[in-house]
């Protein structure tokens, strides 16, 4: 390790998981600035979910008191028809719950947790953050690595760190792999005042309406609020599209077939965007060197299984766990990639599943979906996810 104090890390990307990773740097006493393309720090989107894995995290990354005190903590994971407006399965998030995997479920908007990462990066002396600073490629010796940032300027660290989302730049110098897969789902999202919300499905529940090609899913933010709408459906979108603004019209288009009560849900949106989905399918090739890949410019996944944030903050907790564990940068890098790659594989792959499996099934796929899912008791969800609850990412 006394061979990275000298230079600091380089994080390219000052999201979620570019910050996460400053954080864990700066609990082992390592030094890093944050490159940053915005003008400014900032987060868009609306909610995330997160798991006990992502609570586990939070203690590690040292902002474990913050980020409690701004989640909302939802009693269940809940299951609905969209065609008939019944339930079909929900998971308690209660007592038992918090016992098996030794922290909570929550719910927060996105920008408050970015916000959470971010002052705690402001005042440690460990981080030094930069914006305006797009970082274009790199260029590396034995000893260094020199970032270019777009504007020419250069930067020179011990280490990279791509953490720079799904069109990353560092992506295309490590692993070469052209664009993104896009997946054809489209999303659209929305948050409206809780009191707008009908009052008969103001649950506090991440609640999931699945239905032939379409899903809707709804739950409150920001101590009550707000209640976060994301409604997708597969429209064979052709190509990636972020935050465009869309009519209340072309939203309802893919819930024709739907029950007038998960219908009613869209129509309480507001101000909707619409992203199409994309993901890649997993590689091996993170770590060129000195520079390695993390979060979504690593292993993007579609957001069925809700764990995207998560895992890139388990991305940040091992990688800065490795460096602190291994004097050779090389043996450090190989140690986070070996440890983290068939985790993140395995949930990219998952969240494909789980789209197709739970998510937007029809006919006879759905009513087997509904026996299988109904059957189970909350024990048995446990067991099923205990494998990814269950950690930081360090394997236990």
């Amino acid at each position: 390790m006394a061979a990275l104090d000298r230079k600091p890390v380089l994080i390219a990307g000052g999201g979620i998981g570019g910050l996460a990773t400053a954080m864990g740097l700066a609990q082992k006493g390592i030094r890093s600035i944050l490159l940053e393309k915005a003008s400014a720090l900032g987060e868009i989107g609306a909610g995330i979910q997160l798991g006990p894995n992502a609570f586990h995290a939070f203690d590690y990354l040292g902002v474990g008191e913050a980020a409690r005190g701004m989640a909302v903590y939802i009693d269940q994971l809940r299951l609905m028809n969209a065609l008939t407006a019944e339930e079909i399965t929900h998971i308690d998030l209660g007592v038992a719950f918090r016992a098996r995997f030794r922290n909570p479920y929550a719910v927060v908007h996105r920008g408050d947790l970015h916000g959470v990462f971010l002052r705690a990066c402001e005042s440690n002396a460990l981080v030094e953050l930069r914006v305006s600073s797009e970082v274009v490629d790199y260029e590396q010796d034995g000893s260094s690595v020199t970032a270019r940032i777009a504007n020419g300027d250069r930067v020179t660290g011990s280490l990279l760190v791509g953490a720079d989302g799904l069109w990353s730049n560092i992506r295309k110098q490590v692993t070469a792999d052209g664009l993104p897969r896009v997946s054809g789902h489209t999303t659209y999202r929305s948050v409206i005042p809780t009191e707008q919300m009908p009052e008969d499905l103001r649950w506090n529940a991440a609640t999931l309406w699945a239905g032939p090609k379409c899903h809707i899913v709804h739950y409150p933010l920001s101590g009550w609020k707000v209640f976060n709408l994301v409604v997708t459906y597969h429209n064979d979108a052709p190509e990636p599209v972020a935050g465009q603004p869309v009519s209340e019209e072309e939203v309802m288009r893919g819930f024709g077939h739907v029950h007038e009560r998960a219908q009613s849900i869209i129509r309480h949106g507001r101000n909707w965007k619409l992203w199409v989905l994309c993901d890649r399918d997993p590689s091996e090739r993170w770590v060129d060197g000195r520079v390695a890949l993390l979060g979504d410019a690593a292993h993007p996944m579609l957001q069925y299984f809700a764990q995207g944030a998560c895992q890139a903050m388990e991305d940040a907790v091992c990688l800065s766990h490795m460096l602190a564990n291994h004097d050779d940068h090389a043996a450090a890098l190989e140690a986070y990639r070996a440890q983290r790659f068939p985790r993140t594989a395995r949930v990219q792959l998952m969240s494909r599943a789980i789209g197709e499996h739970i998510y937007h099934p029809a006919g006879e796929h759905a009513r087997l979906r509904n026996a299988i899912m109904g059957a189970k008791s909350s024990n048995e969800w446990y067991d099923a996810v205990a494998w990814l609850y269950g950690g930081t990412g360090l394997g236990s």
